[in-house]
Parts: structure tokens; sequence; C-alpha cells
């Protein structure tokens, strides 16, 4: 059955709007793809654009310390390091230290069996005492000569005895006298054979001639050593609570270098610990003076050939001169012939504007660098520079704060993580 009419159903719905023609609604589509393809193309223009600095490593402009220094090897020595040897030739009959052990001065070190030096000082206080009886003799026979020279004097006054006797008696007396002066010269004599055998005694017991730490011990119990052409050492005793640090300066950098300069120096087990010191003497001549072949005296032509050729290798090897400087080692971490790294410090600035080294580029007498500005473009810019440690330089003017320098190119294949920035350690 069908639904009654509603005339207000028809009046209620919304007119329709006017079609558009067939032609512009084909078009529309055809518009905005030439629109979409037009801003693809200008974006991707824009993205693809080779910048300025399209390839170049660059650095900021910081601020930050630089140090100039000269950098030298050293070897840490004891302050006072001191071979304790032996002047008396003998078995060692005992050693009173231990590796390690401190030892005041004064203190036995070593016994060194004595039987020969006593034997010897017994012997020298035996011809000691045989002097010394026989100027008692002579001095006995001296007064009785004297008497009985008194006695002709007076004889001969009164002309009871003869003028040979008187002059027999005072010749006696004489030679008596003349006779003490030799038995006293021999009696000194025989105090020098004395104190020399006393001394030789005390010889056989070694002791510390200063202060010092146990760093060696060269001879053992029960060994011989022989004093007859050289002192044989038994222990080695060093100073440790003052190093002595040796350092090689090679002779481009000893102009640099004076006297009084500070320093600093780092060992091998801990390179991030700093000692400070002061540069204290410089050895006036290196040490290969010491092989010097101009010394030699010989003059046959085999020395001659030998000098030369010692002097050819001594020309083309390379020259250091030695600067010494002390350091404190109260807690003992320094340990004797260690190495350190010493860097002489010729220069400071502190909290100064600073670049990469590689960014500097001479320019006649001076230095530019290039500046990449805030929109990519490069530019050449002069600055002065000042301290160069050859890794960071201060600059004076110039630069400020912020700006970015190129302080190289990238290579092919060399990835960055921020275009122009230096590339990382794994190549990410």
């Amino acid at each position: 059955m069908n639904a009654p009419f509603a005339p207000d159903r028809l009046a209620a719905a919304p007119p329709r709007a006017p079609k558009a023609p067939p032609a512009r609604r084909r078009l529309l589509p055809w518009g905005l793809a030439v629109l979409l393809l037009a801003g693809g193309g200008y974006l991707y223009s824009r993205l693809t654009a080779p910048a300025a600095d399209a390839g170049l490593m660059t650095a900021p402009v910081t601020r930050g310390d630089v140090e100039e220094t000269v950098i030298a090897t050293g070897t840490l020595k004891p302050s006072k390091l001191v071979a304790v040897g032996s002047q008396a030739s003998g078995r060692i009959t005992s050693v009173k230290v231990r590796l390690g052990e401190k030892v005041k001065a004064g203190d036995l070190v070593a016994q060194i069996d004595s039987v020969t030096q006593q034997n010897a000082l017994h012997t020298a206080e035996a011809a000691l005492a045989n002097v010394r009886a026989q100027k008692v003799e002579k001095e006995a026979t001296l007064r009785l000569n004297e008497l009985t020279l008194e006695r002709q004097t007076r004889m001969v006054a009164q002309k009871a005895v003869s003028q040979a006797d008187y002059e027999s008696a005072e010749a006696a007396v004489k030679v008596t006298r003349a006779q003490l002066a030799a038995l006293e010269a021999q009696i000194a004599e025989a105090q020098i054979g004395v104190e020399t055998a006393r001394a030789d005694l005390g010889y056989t017991r070694i002791t510390a001639p200063i202060d010092g730490t146990v760093l060696s011990i060269v001879a053992q119990e029960g060994q011989t050593v022989n004093a007859t052409q050289s002192a044989p050492t038994i222990v080695i005793l060093g100073r440790l609570d003052m190093m002595t640090v040796r350092s090689e300066i090679s002779e481009a950098d000893i102009v640099k270098v004076a006297t009084g300069m500070p320093l600093s120096f780092s060992i091998l087990g801990e390179p991030e610990r700093r000692y400070d010191g002061r540069l204290e003497f410089i050895e006036p001549a290196p040490e290969a003076i010491k092989t010097d072949s101009s010394f030699t005296t010989s003059s046959t032509s085999s020395s001659s050939s030998s000098s030369s050729s010692s002097s050819s290798s001594s020309s083309s090897s390379a020259i250091y001169y030695i600067g010494l400087f002390d350091v404190p080692n109260p807690d003992g971490r320094l340990r004797t012939y260690m190495t350190a790294e010493v860097h002489i410090i010729l220069g400071q600035a502190k909290n100064v504007l600073t670049v990469p080294a590689t960014a500097l580029e001479r320019n006649g007498q001076g230095f530019a660098v290039r500046v990449v500005g805030a929109d990519g473009s490069l530019s050449r810019r002069p600055v002065e520079v000042g301290l160069n440690d050859k890794v960071t330089a201060e600059i004076r003017s110039g630069l400020t704060a912020g700006e970015r320098v190129v302080t190289g190119e990238m290579t092919a294949g060399t990835k960055t993580s921020e275009r122009g920035g230096p590339p990382s350690p794994m190549g990410f």
C-alpha cells in the first residue's frame, strides 16, 4: 500500500549545486599535479645544492688555555746515588743490610775477613815499639857521652888528658844526637805505618757514607773481593726522598730554554698525574764529549782511521743536552730510573680565544683562516696568532667566540655526523 503524499518533505530538501562543465572537471587534477611537481623540484634543488663549505672540516672558535712547551725525555735518579765499595781485599764474612732497607750514615753495611789487616796492624805496632826502645837506648847513651864530654872538658883544661881524648868525647856526643834524630824519624814513619794498618783494618768494616735506601746488593756473603786494582762495589745506596730528573733536550730546542723556566713532567705509569718544577741547570756540553775522538793520543794510522770513523759517527747521531732539576719524593712514588715526559713551559695563555692549529694558513708574514658564515659562505680573514703548541693556537684578534673556521678537507668516503665537522674516530 502506497504511503500518503507529504508536500513538506519536498520543501525541506536543500537545492543541489549546479554541476561544473565536463572540461573544467578534467583540468583540475592536472593543475594539482603541476603544482606538486614544481614544489618538489624546488625542494629537491634546495636539498641537493652544494653548500659553500661542502667537503670541508670545520671547528668552532672557543675559549681555553694554551701552553707552548718543549718536550724532552727524562730519567729519574736519586739526588744522591753512591756505590759503596771496599778498599780492603778479602772474603766477605757478612752482609748486614737487606734490599730496600733504610740506613743512616755510619751504619755497618758489610764485614770483610780482617785477619790479615789485624796482623799487619800488630806488626806495625811492634815496629813502632822497637824504634821507641832504640830511642830510649840512644838517649841513655847520649847522657853518658855528655857526662864524659863534661869531664873531658875539665880535664883537658888541667892538662890531665890529651886533646885527642877530648875530641873523641865531643864527637861521640854529636854522633849520638844524630842517631837520636834518625830514630825520631823512624818513629814517625812507624807511627804512619800503624795508622795505615789501623785504617786498613777499618776498611774491613763497610759503613754507609750517607743516609739512604739500599737499592742493590752487588756482592754476597762469602764472596772474595780484590781491591788491589779497583774498589769492588758491595752495595748501592740512594737518597729517595729527593729525586733528580736528567732530561735530554735536543739541540733544536736547547736555544729556546733557559734555567729557571717552569716545567712539568709525568711518568708512564701515571700519565694523568702532573709533577711541577723548575729547570735548575743545563750541562754546558752533551755527554758525547766523553767519547770525543780528539782526546785520543795515539798517532798511528789505524787510530786516525778509527778516530775519523768515530767522529763521523758522532756527527751523524742526535745531540742532546742534559737539563737537571730536583723534585721532592716524600711518598716514594717516584722510583729510580723511571722514564719521565718533561714539558718545559715557554709560555702560557689562559682563557683566550683558540682554534685548532690546522686552521692556520700562512699569509705573507702573518696568518689567516677561512671562516664559515651563518649562510654557509666562506671568507678568508687575517688573524693575529699568539702561542701555538702545534695542536691549539691562541687568537689575539680577528675572530670571535662561536665562529667556525675551516680546519681541513674531507677525503672521499669520509663520513661526518655534521656537515663540515670532523669525522668520528670509528668512521660512523
